[in-house]
């Protein structure tokens, strides 16, 4: 019975998508359908703003046979001189599900008109402590997700790291480790504490060494919680006006903030984004996929046997198990382990996995192919009424990038890609190529970015031929949506 519904899975996982972002399946695939069908969406479908298509590019740009290329218009700037490039994919969803943003906003001291105001628009006064934001967001089961995302996370993070500004204002010191509801640092009175502790011979009385005993937290460290802290503030929200709106799907989210100095790269999903500096490659991001997080799924379903719905084992094995194996021998490996063991089949190893399938083809639950990322929050298994988000986490993994410790040249870029971009095209060559592409370019030129961000997209993508979408090797080209920014870090020493 698991079989088939998996082969239904697989079949019904890609739908046609309206587009006002809804996502319309044959069947209740997911929990609110009916409900969602008869919700306004948060927000109207478009490409990116920046883009500035008119309705006929914008229709234009949906043509899957052809698959145009959409890129900066020359005379667009972006701040840094941000290059981007974006195509559609070759016919898995009817629109590009992939979406993206580069802002520049202030952060400043919320005064007492706006304290209770968030998620607002930028005034753009110029006054403030300036932060940069580059996003992309690759969705999935429709774009409702994605293009809120892109709209509202940049507008979270400088929310919340507007009630740390005071800090921010003071990078010399150290963040205090309590303050007071008005926001000011709070100390607790040493002697008050030692007063109430029990008298232990080994105890250390000195106020002053109990004082070094505290964990001293660094002002980057904060930045980073404030991020991931956003991360999940961005997807509460996304459930939340999920009772009023049409938000379909889910997305992952890539994230690039540049802030006093520092590149902090944010990543929830199978996005990717390398620094090339000095023609040399630096990860910036780690994909999360069924395979790279494995352990921390099956010990999830370890620890929670219910959210398996009696269909699945948290146990992996190398194929499925057939009913005449049962009392033999098999190779497994769970939750504790990294190598693999023989253990006895017993009837509940008759489930299906958890986790089943290698590389792109991995899936959790015969569903999603991704492990973190934002929305997803009434996707269930196919036919069936176990929900796959409690397995799904919003929460990024923040890496940081010291901007000012380096000199950087005119060809040094961070590149930001979705996973289309990535598929097809490793690291090495992607800083190949764009290296290459940069050095025949006019230093002076203000397009050189985008240019080499439509280059690198061309080359995922490839040429239509009789027999698809191919690279020059004849290999198949990427046929899912790519989204590309080439942004160049000495982009900030040319802001005026």
């Amino acid at each position: 019975m698991m079989i088939s519904k998996v082969k239904n899975a697989m079949t019904n996982l890609v739908g046609g998508m309206m587009p006002h972002g809804h996502h319309h399946h044959n069947h209740n695939h997911h929990g609110q359908s009916c409900e969602q069908d008869s919700l306004p969406p948060r927000f109207p479908y478009n490409r990116p703003e920046f883009l500035d298509l008119t309705p006929e590019l914008l229709q234009y740009s949906t043509e899957h046979a052809s698959r145009p290329v959409l890129a900066l218009k020359r005379g667009s700037r972006l701040p840094w001189k941000t290059g981007y490039a974006e195509v559609i994919n070759a016919g898995k969803s009817m629109l590009n599900e992939d979406q993206a943003s580069c802002e520049k906003l202030f952060v400043k001291k919320p005064n007492s008109k706006h304290r209770n105001s968030t998620l607002l628009e930028d005034n753009r006064d110029g006054t403030g402590i300036p932060l940069h934001f580059w996003g992309v967001f690759d969705g999935h089961a429709g774009s409702g997700a994605a293009i809120m995302a892109s709209k509202l996370l940049h507008r979270i993070i400088r929310d919340r790291l507007e009630e740390i500004c005071h800090l921010l204002e003071d990078p010399a010191g150290v963040p205090p480790i309590c303050l007071a509801k008005n926001g000011s640092p709070y100390q607790v009175d040493a002697k008050k504490g030692a007063a109430q502790e029990p008298e232990d011979p080994d105890s250390v009385s000195d106020s002053t060494v109990r004082f070094h005993m505290e964990k001293v937290v660094s002002l980057e460290n904060l930045v980073m919680g404030v991020i991931e802290t956003a991360f999940t503030q961005m997807d509460d929200l996304i459930q939340r006006e999920k009772a009023s709106y049409a938000i379909s799907g889910g997305c992952c989210a890539l994230a690039a903030i540049h802030l006093m100095g520092k590149l902090y790269l944010a990543n929830a999903g199978d996005s990717r984004a390398i620094i090339v500096r000095n023609k040399e490659v630096i990860p910036m991001t780690n994909e999360f996929t069924p395979e790279s997080e494995r352990q921390r799924l099956q010990y999830l379903g370890f620890l929670r046997p219910e959210l398996l719905g009696n269909e699945f084992t948290h146990i992996e094995f190398p194929r499925r198990i057939q009913h005449s194996e049962l009392g033999k021998k098999m190779l497994y490996r769970d939750h504790t382990m990294t190598g693999w063991a023989y253990k006895t089949i017993v009837e509940d190893d008759l489930k299906f996995p958890l986790i089943y399938g290698e590389g792109k083809k991995a899936r959790v639950m015969a569903t999603i192919g991704v492990t973190r990322g934002l929305g997803d929050h009434d996707l269930k298994v196919y036919n069936s009424n176990i929900y796959i988000k409690p397995f799904l986490s919003c929460v990024p993994e923040v890496k940081i990038y010291n901007v000012e410790e380096h000199k950087h040249g005119p060809d040094d870029v961070l590149v930001m890609g979705t996973d289309g971009l990535w598929d097809v095209t490793t690291d090495r060559e992607v800083a190949d190529a764009v290296s290459a592409y940069l050095s025949c370019c006019d230093p002076s030129d203000p397009m050189r970015y985008t240019l080499a961000a439509q280059d690198l997209l061309m080359r995922s993508r490839g040429v239509l031929k009789e027999r698809g979408w191919r690279l020059p090797s004849e290999k198949l080209g990427s046929g899912d949506d790519i989204t590309v920014f080439v942004i160049p870090l000495a982009g900030q020493e040319t802001e005026t």
